[in-house]
């Protein structure tokens, strides 16, 4: 069991999440965030527990419902809202938005707005690690609709048969956008798929976030080792719409709130206050998130517009001449792949 100490602060990662979406989805009503908006509500355990396990040079790659994970991993408040809004002091200048959340600095790979297609790239980034051998963990979240696409087999078939150290870890939050998972999966256990991969299985329950952390150890030592990657399966819930412009109607009032029953803030809440973590102590961790949130929300607001040279900034390398591409075979030795033909085979190139 996390100590007092480790409790308060996992209590204060999935409120401040919680919070920072009721705020988001406030702003997007208001106008001041446009695009997509799909929401972490109610799975805010997965990636708090998850993260807590993770090391930091670690990386993470996930879908498009991303700021719960962008937040959890350590990505300020303040440039997570602002890349909402679409400022240039967003995580990507803005030019990301919701679902292209990225973190170079907390090896945050991405939010990806392409159903399933993220999952090759976590296997890609995962035989990075056991190239360099660098020790580090590739943690690739998904949803139960993307275990139907083929970048799904392409991105597990391999992680599998090269034993990368990546753990791939479906949130099962019971629907495919508004599709429930009878209508989806003729098998309903996505774990039980990693037997054609011939890779461990897990499925559990991932309200509480301690279970989280507790079923997740092993999976990701176990990477590490070099025993190559495991499927988990969480089985979730998100309260809201599958993003802001769904209303949610093929669910009952009845089944969201019998889900609320088991709220991983409540949760997560309860688990402080019976380790002997006060009222009043918690009360003012949730102080400080309302103050944090409100902060992130203001510096939104005032930050400003990216500026159009910003385009040319991001798209073209600097002194380039895109109408003199170099001569066929001038490409510099020292920028090809590592698996060029005439490459050292020691050689490794970073972006």
């Amino acid at each position: 069991m996390p100590t007092q100490d480790e409790l308060v602060q996992l209590y204060r990662q999935m409120f401040l999440i919680r919070r920072f979406e009721e705020e988001a989805a406030r702003a997007y009503a208001q106008g001041k965030i446009g695009g997509f908006l799909h929401l972490y509500i109610g799975q805010e355990a997965v990636a708090v527990g998850v993260s807590a396990v993770m090391r930091p040079e670690d990386y993470f790659v996930t879908t498009y419902r991303d700021h719960g994970v962008a937040l959890a991993r350590g990505m300020t408040s303040r440039a997570c809202m602002a890349e909402l809004y679409g400022k240039e002091s967003g995580c990507s200048k803005g030019m990301g938005g919701s679902m292209h959340m990225f973190d170079r600095e907390h090896n945050l790979l991405g939010g990806h707005g392409i159903v399933g297609g993220h999952i090759a790239l976590a296997a890609g980034a995962a035989w990075a690690s056991k190239y360099r051998g660098d020790g580090r963990v590739t943690l690739c979240f998904f949803g139960d609709g993307a275990t139907n696409i083929g970048g799904f087999h392409e991105g597990v078939s391999l992680a599998a048969l090269w034993r990368l150290p990546v753990v791939f870890v479906c949130e099962n939050n019971e629907y495919s956008m508004g599709t429930p998972a009878e209508r989806t999966l003729p098998q309903r256990d996505v774990s039980k798929k990693a037997e054609a991969y011939d890779i461990p299985g897990l499925r559990f329950r991932g309200q509480d976030v301690t279970d989280v952390m507790e079923q997740l150890r092993e999976p990701i030592e176990r990477a590490r080792r070099g025993e190559g990657p495991t499927m988990v399966e969480v089985m979730t819930y998100r309260y809201r719409g599958h993003s802001m412009s769904d209303p949610g109607k093929y669910r009952t009032a009845e089944e969201v709130e019998e889900r609320k029953t088991r709220d991983p803030v409540r949760i997560g809440r309860g688990h402080a206050l019976a380790a002997g973590v006060s009222e009043e102590a918690l009360a003012a961790v949730d102080a400080a998130v309302e103050a944090e949130v409100e902060d992130a929300v203001r510096f939104a607001d005032e930050s400003a517009q990216p500026d159009e040279a910003l385009l040319h900034t991001l798209t073209l390398a600097p002194n380039g001449d895109a109408d003199s591409p170099p001569p066929a075979g001038s490409y510099p030795a020292e920028k090809r792949s590592p698996l060029s033909a005439d490459a050292a085979p020691t050689e490794v190139h970073h972006a």
